[in-house]
């Protein structure tokens, strides 16, 4: 099986997203180079990490994109029963970290390559590959950039995450910010006579909390998501040196995760404009405190209508297969909102395995992955509009 060996290799690349992801890439491109596609490598601007664009077939504007992203999540701290940097085989699975999220998708899109270049397409074939999704979609904003610098157009893209070999046409975004906090300090025996940053952080999560009551009262809703509203969330506070001193600092790191007809901004602004509310009695007498707000990243949610070409265009593959949405955050949105590129989610295996010990994917999760795509190419033979 062409896919199970090529995803032997891909996981045996640690391409953590701290790391460079310079080998995986060259990897992919040179197996791509191989079979014809036209290759270049995007890179960041440290030169340590890269994107990949391959095309095959003729230079149109009404091709289809698979698209993926090389990068995993760290192994440290897990308890796992193998080598997550080595394909394991056990029964119907194999294990290893990526095998998932999504080396299991990238690798039966290298497989797919090889049969795509003894063809003569009609429609091109584009393979998008990303580093640093895992961080935020971090990096494909650069190769969008690019692509779309360049004029690039195509008909559909089909965003290879783990959906069961579903499609998937919808999914929440993501803001993630920074309140920094500043106090002033003294001993902590006269507390009252000065400003505690860890007190001003407390208002910044009373302020995140108020906004996920109002969501969760009265905000918009969409009954396909396990929670049908928009949320807020405080995920780490850090602040203090010593028990007897009044704080000086303490930062609040916190996300907003919503729903596509939502606008993050707006929420984000609702909770700093509730923040200086909340702490205005207390920084009053103490002018150089108070609270800073910075937005550290933010990707858009995915809101794909049933009218949608790039759905037909799945149906049509796969018409026993019903779309629904998911909670997790893909990069599809940003095909979508950068490239105005009709867009779905769709790959094999299952995101509860994803990111955790022992992950898995199975191989008739496989089998289907590689089914559908031998069937999405044989579209790309014929005489019809995508």
């Amino acid at each position: 099986m062409e896919t199970l060996a090529l995803l032997e290799k891909l996981v045996a690349f640690p391409s953590v997203s701290a790391e460079s992801n310079l080998a995986i890439a060259t990897f992919c491109r040179d197996h791509l180079s191989r079979l014809g596609f036209s290759c270049r490598l995007v890179s960041d601007a440290t030169g340590k990490k890269a994107n990949l664009i391959a095309s095959l077939g003729p230079a149109t504007d009404d091709g289809l994109v698979l698209s993926g992203h090389m990068d995993v999540v760290p192994v440290e701290g897990q308890a796992w029963t193998s080598d997550p940097f080595q394909l394991t085989r056990r029964d119907n699975r194999v294990y290893g970290r990526g095998a998932t999220d999504m080396k299991g998708f990238l690798a039966s899109v290298l497989a797919v390559a090889e049969k795509a270049s003894r063809l003569k397409l009609k429609r091109p074939l584009h393979i998008a590959l990303s580093h640093d999704e895992e961080i935020g979609c971090v990096g494909v904003r650069g190769l969008l950039d690019d692509l779309s610098a360049n004029g690039f157009r195509a008909a559909v893209a089909l965003v290879g995450e783990p959906t069961g070999m579903r499609p998937v046409i919808g999914h929440k975004g993501k803001l993630a910010a920074r309140a920094t906090c500043r106090g002033f300090p003294g001993h902590s025996s006269l507390a009252p006579l000065f400003l505690n940053a860890i007190h001003l952080a407390c208002e910044v999560v009373g302020a995140i909390r108020d906004v996920q009551t109002r969501l969760a009262d009265e905000g918009t809703r969409d009954a396909a998501y396990a929670v049908p509203y928009s949320t807020t969330h405080a995920g780490i506070i850090r602040g203090g040196d010593a028990l007897n001193v009044v704080a000086t600092e303490a930062t609040v790191d916190f996300e907003i995760r919503h729903l596509a007809e939502d606008d993050a901004r707006i929420l984000f602004n609702e909770i700093v404009a509730r923040t200086r509310t909340r702490i205005a009695s207390l920084v009053a007498g103490f002018p150089s405190s108070g609270v800073d707000f910075t937005v550290r990243n933010a990707y858009p949610g995915l809101a794909t209508p049933e009218n949608s070409p790039a759905l037909a265009f799945v149906r049509d593959v796969l018409p026993e297969a019903p779309a629904f949405k998911v909670s997790f955050g893909t990069e599809a949105g940003l095909y979508v909102g950068k490239l105005a590129l009709p867009t779905v989610v769709i790959g094999p295996g299952d995101m509860a395995q994803g990111h955790q010990p022992d992950e898995f994917i199975s191989l008739d999760q496989l089998d289907v992955c590689d089914a559908f795509l031998e069937r999405v190419l044989e579209k790309l033979t014929i005489d019809a509009p995508i």
